[in-house]
């Protein structure tokens, strides 16, 4: 279908173009739980005057122009096609396992339909659960919070939106206080060695270099694999308490050190001896790269202004996220120590900025399947993938229906593991989807994290 006259069209962006390709063609799952049985008119009415409908991405088809360049074409929105009621009687109590199996389920057989916009909303009434599924093209997670909150109000305040208070993002050039020039010069000199090094990591992965195999490795294909997903659950005071016991942590350093340390507790139940002390297990972590990190402006994003940097869409980085093997007998708050001088050398470095950038050199170059190649050989080269979104916190309501949850996943990549987490309310929940032949118990997995944090709790509560 040829697009028609330019003012009802909007051209793909190079990200949305990558998402699109039948290679990758990824979609955000994003559960949301809520306390009260679920009404099915009211459901229908609040997505229809949602601020999601008013947003051009949504109510426009993916056409292709006749030199197969895509672009979004405004159409008119039946809702009645985007909502599906999920009539799902168990005999199990357990809403997280139901849920979880049919987002499993979903994650990689049910593509989203090209003859309508983008985007589904699946109404689960037994578990009183909505899940939506989105296609990445449309935006990242910070965009799709953004919205979902936009639309919800406060339960302490039913007119109040809520917000997201998360500060602005660390200025990595920026850190320290010193302001004599030595200090300046010293900054600038390990901002750019961190970030030539970084960087030229993330080349030779590219390349040849690649994480030695374990049992949680994925590779070329697995994308293809069923799935299977749990949740790991933590609070957010427990990880303040382990950050109060390493000196100058973060919640972040703390949530590394959870990944490390539980993967170091699966990897010793599944192939005791199987691996060295310190080996390497390589991740790529999504990177907010908007200067903004609190509830995007909607008005701002509306506008669809190419130059702002908090602009809709998909504004991301990857960083190569290293972890290291260690028995399970050594100190817990050790590996949120490691985690906290990785993630500090991070922060001297541009790598997040170097792989957005690189990878629209790449589809302004070469095209969207140059740059699925640069990516997909990265990922069959490192051993999972990692996210996180930080949710309000404080309890929102959705149409008046206060919100027990939310989680998010994406739809199959070549890691047999990734994670993903959203906090919210005081809480962090960590959706684990796995490829269940090669990873087949991901409660267990689940277990070793929240575990994990646990031992570093009471390891912090000793030290003090």
């Amino acid at each position: 279908m040829a697009p028609p006259e330019s003012d009802s069209v909007e051209p793909v962006t190079p990200a949305g173009r990558l998402f699109l390709l039948p290679e990758m063609n990824t979609i955000i799952h994003c559960a949301i739980g809520v306390k009260n049985k679920l009404d099915i008119d009211s459901t229908r009415s609040a997505i229809k005057n949602s601020l999601m409908l008013k947003h051009p991405r949504f109510c426009s088809l993916l056409v292709r122009d006749k030199n197969g360049r895509e672009h979004w074409k405004k159409t008119d929105i039946d809702v009645d096609q985007h909502f599906i009621i999920v009539n799902k009687k168990t005999c199990t109590d357990d809403v997280d396992k139901v849920v979880n199996e049919y987002i499993a389920d979903l994650s990689v057989s049910t593509p989203l339909d090209m003859n309508k916009p983008l985007w589904e909303v699946h109404v689960m009434l037994e578990q009183k659960c909505v899940i939506m599924r989105i296609h990445h093209a449309l935006g990242d997670g910070i965009s799709l919070m953004s919205m979902f909150l936009a639309s919800c109000r406060t339960a302490s305040d039913p007119e109040a939106i809520p917000t997201l208070v998360t500060g602005r993002r660390p200025d990595y050039g920026k850190e320290g206080k010193q302001k004599d020039w030595r200090g300046v010069i010293l900054r600038v000199l390990k901002m750019v060695w961190f970030g030539i090094a970084f960087s030229l990591e993330f080349v030779l992965r590219f390349l040849w270099v690649s994480d030695k195999k374990t049992v949680i490795s994925g590779g070329d294909g697995v994308e293809l694999w069923p799935r299977k997903l749990a949740t790991a659950k933590f609070m957010i005071e427990d990880m303040k308490t382990v950050k109060e016991a390493v000196p100058n942590a973060t919640i972040n350093d703390v949530l590394f050190g959870v990944i490390s340390s539980g993967l170091s507790r699966y990897l010793d139940h599944r192939s005791p001896k199987a691996l060295k002390e310190g080996q390497q297990i390589t991740g790529m972590a999504m990177v907010n790269l908007r200067e903004q990190l609190s509830m995007q402006d909607l008005s701002e994003m509306l506008k669809n202004n190419s130059g702002s940097q908090s602009r809709w869409g998909n504004r991301f980085g990857f960083i190569l996220l290293p972890v290291f093997y260690r028995k399970s007998d050594v100190n817990p708050l050790q590996h949120v120590g490691r985690a906290k001088t990785m993630i500090d050398r991070k922060k001297k470095s541009s790598e997040g900025h170097f792989t957005y950038h690189i990878g629209h050199l790449a589809m302004a170059l070469l095209g969207p399947k140059a740059a699925h190649i640069l990516n997909y050989r990265v990922l069959c080269n490192t051993t999972f993938t990692f996210s996180n979104v930080v949710g309000p916190q404080e309890v929102v309501t959705m149409s008046g229906n206060p919100v027990t949850f939310i989680r998010v996943n994406t739809s199959s990549i070549p890691h047999a593991l990734t994670m993903h987490m959203v906090s919210y309310a005081g809480r962090a929940d960590m959706q684990i989807m796995v490829a269940k032949d090669i990873i087949p118990d991901p409660e267990f997995l689940a277990k070793c994290f929240e575990d994990a944090l646990v031992e570093m709790k009471e390891a912090a509560a000793a030290t003090v």
